[in-house]
């Protein structure tokens, strides 16, 4: 494809910064020590950023993928320059101090793949991703760089079987919160543990990573039919391999991320993680997408577009299916094709493929019977699965993951801890009952710092049979696989003086999903009074990459992105 020394030339100017002339023969002589030839520098030059690691399944496949992708590109006539970035697995880190350090690491995985890139005039690059932060990691750098790229999620773990009974990690959360309750022994707790994940590949239910995957597809910076193939599927391969020799394709066409994420693009997005019932953390991440892009997109955006898009996918945590099983359905090209069909989504957005997104869709193969992805006249909740909530509890706003099934309105008395540890421990200790409102705080992007997911608490909870009987709420987040009624991304947060810091034990809370409201039933006079005598804590972390987090990042509502496009010129 790319052999004539016109086309190499076309392809190349990037690199040739770096490789050309007799001034970069120190850097030839460097690069030719790990074993490229001349005719190598001549071709373009190929960034795999690959977030692989061996603590914990999601990555842990990656090295694999990345094999297939170098094949691709060197077919394709380019030269495969493999580096690495850093991962934090959300599911290991949950519950413990360690899991601050899960968010942060986006920014991490944004900063150090522009460095690299930005420092070595990289014609093209991919990102190779597959937990929760890499993907909006990477996404955020590709955005940030606006070369020709793309990124390729790693795929989904196949879901462990318990009994007779497909389940993933959240049921392992839960058998915690009902090994506490003595609904289980210990022994089903530890045969539920050891069957729960069968190999590599990310957590199996629609939560964050399935989300984010299937957001890279809808937004167009990943190509359509490659995401959701399941990790350790032979077509996984394929599509690697297939991923690499689209990378010249997009030098020739110079397709860069910023004629791919767009407003429309990001409406689209949001549209499917609505349709999906997708995980809260597809609102953080598409806001610091739009934020990075320099695009006006706010959650007032995001509620409207939730609000007129069905609920028609039926997967974990809120439904009964994984993501293997919707891959198996037909997959987001299915959801794609429903979208566009349905006129929730802009079908004449771009994607890295070169097709737009209705010309994607348009080939999606249904099989026959399924009932995981529903038709619209067959949706299983006339508004979408997430939705924004605000009110003097939440001025600027929160996040909450619907299904249609919940109580539509709660009233109920304040639980108020000031970290994740202290109302776990309670939860263990059986101190939580029916009708409380269950407050934790001091967990947002500054406070924390890295918003913390509450995913142990909350799995906890329903573990111990008060799914529907108790609400949630934090100024962290709460992970994508939830049940019942919590409330994450509290915002203006406690520890720069949101309203959630002046709560008091005791305090009555109201929600009103239907209103999209959320209200302490405190009087003005009352929260101007504590407003006065409301101390800000000291911070967690007063230096390393913790402190400079906590100093630098937005507030959820804005992403809590440490770096916006505001001013910058590309």
């Amino acid at each position: 494809m790319a052999d004539s020394p016109e086309v190499l030339a076309a392809l190349n100017r990037r690199s040739r910064t770096l490789v050309e002339g007799v001034d970069r023969s120190a850097a030839r002589a460097m690069l030719k020590a790990i074993g490229l030839s001349d005719e190598d520098l001549k071709k373009p030059l190929i960034g795999i950023a690959n977030t692989w690691t061996e603590i914990g399944p999601c990555n842990f496949h990656l090295r694999r993928l990345s094999a297939k992708m170098k094949e691709g590109i060197r077919r394709a006539g380019g030269t495969p320059l493999e580096f690495n970035t850093v991962s934090i697995s959300d599911g290991i880190t949950m519950g413990t101090e360690g899991m601050k350090a899960s968010l942060i690491s986006r920014e991490i995985i944004a900063d150090s793949i522009e460095l690299v890139a930005r420092g070595n005039f990289f014609d093209g690059i991919i990102a190779l991703a597959a937990c929760d932060k890499t993907m909006p990691g990477t996404i955020m750098s590709l955005i940030r760089l606006d070369v020709p790229s793309l990124m390729l999620y790693g795929g989904s773990i196949a879901p462990g079987n318990y009994r007779g009974k497909d389940i993933t990690v959240q049921e392992v959360f839960e058998a915690m919160g009902a090994y506490a309750a003595g609904r289980i022994t210990l022994d089903e707790l530890h045969e539920i543990e050891g069957v729960a994940c069968p190999g590599p590949g990310a957590c199996g239910g629609q939560f964050t990573a399935n989300t984010m995957g299937m957001v890279g597809e809808i937004l167009g910076i990943s190509p359509m039919g490659m995401a959701d193939i399941p990790a350790m599927a032979t077509e996984k391969d394929d599509v690697s391999l297939l991923a690499g020799q689209l990378m010249i394709q997009l030098i020739e066409q110079d397709l860069r991320p910023s004629k791919i994420v767009t407003r429309q693009a990001l409406e689209n997005a949001i549209a499917a993680v609505a349709a999906s019932g997708g995980s809260t953390n597809g609102v953080l991440h598409t806001l610091a997408f739009a934020r990075e892009a320099g695009i006006e997109f706010t959650i007032d955006d995001i509620e409207a577009i939730s609000k007129r898009t069905p609920l028609i996918c039926d997967l974990k945590p809120t439904g009964k299916y994984v993501a293997t099983d919707m891959y198996r359905a037909g997959g987001v090209r299915l959801l794609a094709q429903r979208l566009v069909e349905g006129g929730y989504v802009d079908g004449s957005a771009l994607t890295v493929t070169g097709k737009t997104l209705a010309q994607e869709a348009a080939t999606a193969v249904e099989t026959p019977g399924q009932d995981v992805i529903r038709t619209w006249d067959n949706a299983i909740y006339e508004n979408g699965g997430l939705h924004i909530l605000k009110g003097n509890l939440a001025p600027n706003g929160s996040v909450i993951k619907l299904k249609g099934t919940e109580p539509r309105t709660f009233r109920g008395v304040a639980r108020v801890f000031n970290t994740e540890e202290e109302a776990f421990q309670a939860v263990q200790n059986r101190q939580i009952n029916a009708g409380d409102v269950v407050v934790i705080r001091y967990e947002g992007p500054v406070g924390g710092p890295g918003m913390r997911e509450m995913l142990q608490v909350t799995a906890a909870i329903v573990g111990q049979g008060l799914g529907a009987d108790v609400v949630l709420i934090t100024d962290g987040r709460f992970s994508g696989a939830t049940r019942g009624l919590c409330i994450g991304h509290i915002a203006p947060e406690a520890a720069v003086g949101g309203p959630i810091g002046l709560l008091h034990e005791g305090d009555i809370i109201t929600v009103d999903i239907d209103a999209r409201t959320i209200n302490m039933e405190v009087s003005a006079e009352e929260l101007t009074a504590r407003r006065a005598a409301w101390v800000a804590p000291k911070p967690h972390y007063i230096s390393g990459v913790m402190a400079k987090y906590a100093r630098l990042t937005a507030q959820a509502d804005d992403g809590a992105v440490t770096n916006s496009a505001s001013g910058l010129v590309r």
